[in-house]
């Protein structure tokens, strides 16, 4: 006796861009659920659940999608990693959202397959890899974009006085420290200073030490004092 072939679990999404063509008495998504349904008995899938995505434009990304970041949500909990379509525009109407949608499934893991052409996202024709290369190219100029305005940004601050980056001094952290400190370094009567482990000392004394519950070393003290 053969031992029935195990089904490969799948999500099915729906979308309708008009409302005009959403309700009980329209079939668009009776439509795209029954071509779905048929693709899968043929093809070894189970449908385990399905998002609709109701008078949603084709043209609109698909994580501004209700349904579609509903379902993703679900695929993140239950380890599906394929969802059928009924057709290429039932996903996105635009070619550059479908490349681009896709391409985020699968950085995910996500198979996308459209019933009426399963090999749609798989082929590589020069149009989808000319989509692809503008779609890089207008990522690094948006990312490019992005790190020159913040730059300015920085450089009109320190322009100003104000400490932008880098890691705070001991100044900035522990002011009240830092005056310490330096009171401790001042030359007593005799005009003698004391020594950098001894400001330590005297610094422990009163609570203040290292991460590790020792007198702050020579070179700390050094750096607050010289600030």
């Amino acid at each position: 006796m053969t031992a029935a072939k195990t089904k490969t679990k799948a999500i099915a999404y729906l979308r309708t861009s008009s409302a005009a063509n959403v309700g009980a008495d329209r079939d668009s998504d009776k439509r795209q659920r029954a071509a779905i349904a048929a693709y899968a008995r043929s093809n070894g899938f189970e449908i385990v659940d399905e998002f609709y995505d109701a008078a949603v434009s084709g043209r609109d990304p698909v994580a501004q999608r209700p349904g579609f970041a509903a379902m993703l949500d679900r695929i993140a909990g239950n380890g599906v990693r394929t969802i059928l379509i009924e057709s290429p525009d039932r996903f996105a109407r635009d070619l550059a959202i479908q490349l681009a949608g896709h391409d985020f499934l699968k950085s995910l893991d996500v198979a996308l397959i459209p019933t009426t052409a399963p090999d749609f996202f798989l082929e590589d024709t020069p149009t989808a890899v000319l989509v692809r290369q503008v779609l890089g190219a207008i990522a690094e100029f948006e990312k490019a974009s992005t790190v020159a305005k913040l730059k300015a940004a920085r450089d009109r601050k320190r322009a100003t006085g104000i400490k932008v980056e880098g890691r705070k001094s001991h100044a900035e952290r522990t002011p009240d420290l830092v005056a310490l400190a330096r009171r401790l370094h001042r030359r007593d009567r005799k005009g003698v200073r004391r020594s950098l482990r001894n400001i330590a000392a005297q610094l422990a004394a009163q609570g203040h030490v290292s991460a590790a519950g020792t007198p702050l070393s020579p070179s700390v003290i050094k750096s607050m004092i010289d600030r």
